[in-house]
């Protein structure tokens, strides 16, 4: 298999020989930002899903990261913990497929990690960018602010969950333009809203929910709305974004060519929390209840 590595994967970019100890990178980095996100089977993707598939996530699961951090993509690093049944020729493909998802976005995967255990296989990409432009966080948003999303959300289940596409474009032209605070839409609408506005000190007023085909499709066979699985379903990778107004009203113009899917769906205000409509049909807000979406160990 290391063999394999080494004959196979050639990555660019790098001012030593690929398979040694520690992956050097030959281009400097002016703002580095790194992050690491786990795959496992049975939490983020089915037990015998695709390799491909797997891999593929894997990868956009980090890639997305970097987008809300508005960093340009440059090396991935993957790490796999394999059940010692699992087929070499899986193991391949999936890590073809972060190499692929890597080259799409201008990154490269530079190395890693091979372990076998008993268990689930589980996918570890670490990412490494250079921030571009002016910083932004989760705790940049101020009152007077615009909140937007870069497209519907709900339904991923249904498939794009495995085949969503990282804001990395999006996340760099929001940041160049002007956005404070921006992050990736991964445990449900209301909850990552409400982590943003947290994190800020801010309320934040859900005003709209742009709801994908896929919550409505979804709705028919779970009996919950499409409302609910807009706010709730998580795994959208999305981005959010806030924009003063004044630089919102500039950007307006380009932003149907830009970024298409994109909708102004609330907006920031003094105080605290959540806020948002009780259902599809009303327009009155009520302070969210914190419960719903995805949370981690619950």
């Amino acid at each position: 298999m290391h063999r394999w590595l080494s004959r196979e994967l050639a990555p660019r970019g790098l001012s030593g020989a690929f398979g040694s100890d520690a992956a050097k990178l030959s281009g400097a980095l002016r703002r580095p930002v790194i992050c690491v996100d786990q795959t496992i089977e049975g939490v983020h993707c089915a037990v015998g899903t695709e390799a491909e598939l797997v891999g593929r996530k894997a990868a956009a699961r980090a890639l997305s990261d970097l987008a809300a951090s508005a960093a340009r993509p440059v090396a991935l690093v993957l790490a796999m913990a394999l059940d010692p049944a699992t087929d070499e020729a899986w193991i391949r493909r999936a890590i073809r497929a972060v190499q692929r998802e890597a080259r799409l976005h201008g990154a490269e995967l530079v190395g890693g990690d091979l372990a076998q255990r008993r268990g689930r296989n589980t996918l570890v990409v670490t990412a490494l960018g250079d921030g571009q432009g002016a910083p932004v966080g989760r705790e940049r948003a101020r009152a007077g602010d615009v909140v937007l999303v870069t497209g519907p959300v709900g339904g991923s289940l249904l498939g794009r969950h495995l085949t969503f596409e990282p804001r990395v474009d999006a996340g760099l032209w929001l940041a160049r333009n002007g956005a404070r605070a921006l992050m990736d839409v991964t445990d449900g609408l209301a909850r990552d809203l409400a982590r943003l506005a947290r994190a800020s000190s801010v309320r934040i007023d859900l005003e709209r929910v742009p709801i994908h085909s896929d919550a409505r499709r979804l709705a028919r066979k779970s009996g919950r709305s499409a409302f609910e699985h807009a706010l709730h379903d998580g795994e959208d990778y999305e981005l959010l974004a806030t924009l003063s107004k004044k630089l919102f009203a500039a950007l307006e113009p380009e932003l149907g060519e830009r970024l298409p899917d994109a909708r102004v769906i609330g907006r920031v205000r003094r105080g605290a929390g959540l806020w948002l409509p009780a259902s599809e049909r009303e327009s009155e807000l009520v302070r969210w209840h914190g419960r719903g979406g995805y949370v981690h160990g619950g």
